[in-house]
């Protein structure tokens, strides 16, 4: 009994095992608190820097498409995972001959070949889904800081805070024409003190730490991947001579 748990236990892919813990982590993550947080900044926008409705109505949709590519995405990655960690559990008991002597086909090694191109490709996407997603991280931030700034200036009458501004129009997410665009002094602050602005940032920041997660579950996957199969592609060979 005591072997036979060994010898199970030495044909678990614990490499994949842990990026697909990791990528189901990082994309719930991901998903969840981006909706949550696209959902509050829509909330601030129409209540503080664009009171027309016509305005923003192309940021509204847009949003609302992001909304529903967050659903695929869930979708997508939580079906990619397991199979993706089915395969590795197929390839390593294939390697480590778990289950009689090693057998492999070209249509195994092809599907192996195709795993590792998509998951090339998908990590080279979720490059830039972690740097799109810190875009608004760096908006709240700013917004943040300069609410900071006002607090501070509190205490020395000389500089009056209600010349400090926060002008959303200039980052491009709504037209230049709405109103009333920008907020300044104890307006920013008290938007500052709202619980939409506050969950809506950190719920920003938890979400880029997902994306930023499901890159390095995507790398693990590569690694894993790759060598996978290049071990299956020269085991194959006639001439190979040396186990691993």
């Amino acid at each position: 009994c005591f072997e036979c748990c060994i010898k199970c236990l030495g044909g678990v892919p614990y490499a994949s095992l842990v990026a697909t813990i990791l990528c189901f982590s990082g994309v719930a993550l991901f998903c969840g608190c981006g909706h949550v947080a696209l959902t509050g900044t829509v909330s601030i926008l129409e209540q503080h820097f664009s009171t027309t409705a016509s305005d923003h109505a192309l940021l509204s949709e847009v949003i609302q498409l992001m909304q529903y590519v967050i659903y695929g995405i869930a979708s997508f990655f939580f079906l990619y995972g397991i199979i993706l960690l089915a395969e590795g559990f197929y390839t390593t008991s294939a390697v480590k001959e778990l289950h009689g002597e090693f057998k492999t086909t070209a249509c195994g090694r092809c599907i192996s070949g195709m795993f590792v191109f998509l998951t090339y490709v998908l990590g080279v996407a979720w490059l830039g889904v972690f740097g799109f997603s810190a875009v608004p991280v760096f908006m709240f931030y700013n917004i943040w800081s300069t609410c900071e700034v006002i607090k501070s200036l509190q205490t020395n009458v000389t500089v009056p805070g209600d010349q400090i501004c926060v002008d959303i129009r200039q980052y491009g997410i709504i037209p230049w024409t709405a109103v009333p665009g920008k907020a300044c002094g104890p307006i920013l602050e008290n938007i500052c003190n709202t619980n939409e602005f506050y969950m809506s940032y950190h719920l920003f920041i938890v979400a880029c730490a997902g994306a930023g997660a499901t890159v390095i579950a995507l790398l693990i996957y590569m690694m894993a991947t790759t060598y996978n199969y290049a071990v299956l592609k020269f085991k194959s060979r006639e001439d190979c001579c040396t186990k691993f």
